[in-house]
């Protein structure tokens, strides 16, 4: 979790997983998964917390909770741009494979 929340800390905002897990009231494992597939999901086209739903089987609500302690829809553009890295694969990448591995879907 140390990763996201070091991003979560360059965009400003004051969100630790744990944290945040508390306050949504969601295991942090659950939490981790949410916030990088909100993080995914960001520039995609659509609805955020839908196209995130989708992947995470939570409900758009509590991913639209999860949108606004961690600062709203514009922390999220940082924190998505962060993710996608400035070259190459970045680290969007890298730490997908990671939660990929922690979650079991690779």
């Amino acid at each position: 979790m140390g990763i996201l929340d070091g991003l979560l800390g360059q965009i400003g905002s004051n969100v630790d997983i744990e944290n945040l897990a508390t306050k949504i009231g969601l295991p942090a494992d659950k939490v981790e998964e949410a916030v990088h597939a909100l993080g995914v999901a960001h520039p995609q086209e659509g609805d955020t917390a839908e196209i995130a739903a989708q992947q995470t089987g939570l409900p758009t609500d509590t991913l639209n909770q999860i949108i606004g302690h961690i600062g709203g829809e514009g922390s999220l553009g940082q924190f998505a741009s962060l993710l996608q890295g400035e070259a190459g694969e970045g680290l969007m990448g890298k730490l997908g494979g990671l939660a990929s591995g922690l979650f079991g879907k690779g």
